[in-house]
């Protein structure tokens, strides 16, 4: 397992459409142990391959509280066959949108079908957290970003911020500020 750099926007590979996996095997098994310990280490609760340069469609998620034992669940080839009319409203962030957080709303409860580490096809209800998280990671694979549900003004805004730090990380390598958009040590 291995800790791999998260590429942040305005990167455009964030805007790739992932393509599906054709057999989970050793190769797969292995980029989703590499993504749980990248999550776990930025620390996050979902982690779509893409967000780690992989244009695979696979996510991996944690939603287990900070004191409890992880139950982490992965997903390859993750559809959403489901959606409660019923919305509910949660504060995300994005790993790859470091320390950005706004409110987005999402239908409440959602089915979601997929093949597990196994390689079995699953499916699964989901409501809560977990619900938004396995929206927005199943978004990653499809070249949307949390802030796409946000006012054009508020997306602008926001990429406007990770471009304008992005370029001063290019342009001045030894600006010792914070920077957004880089691999995290």
């Amino acid at each position: 397992m291995a800790i791999r750099p998260i590429i942040c926007l305005p990167d455009p590979r964030l805007r790739l459409v992932s393509k599906p996996v054709a057999k989970v095997d050793e190769g797969v098994r292995a980029l989703m142990d590499d993504m749980l310990e990248t999550m776990y280490d930025a620390p996050g609760v979902g982690l779509a391959a893409i967000q780690i340069a992989e244009s695979t469609r696979v996510v991996v998620i944690d939603t287990a509280k900070k004191d409890d034992p992880p139950t982490p669940l992965f997903f390859v080839n993750p559809v959403i066959t489901w959606s409660s009319e019923e919305k509910s409203t949660h504060e995300e962030g994005c790993l790859s949108i470091p320390d950005y957080y706004e409110e987005i709303e999402r239908p409440a409860r959602v089915r979601v079908r997929f093949l597990d580490r196994d390689g079995n096809q699953q499916e699964m209800d989901t409501e809560g957290l977990l619900a938004t998280c396995i929206q927005h990671e199943i978004d990653h694979l499809n070249g949307v970003l949390f802030i796409d549900y946000l006012s054009r003004l508020k997306r602008e805004r926001a990429i406007k911020k990770f471009a304008k730090a992005a370029k001063r990380s290019a342009d001045d390598p030894d600006d010792d500020r914070p920077k957004m958009g880089g691999p995290r040590e």
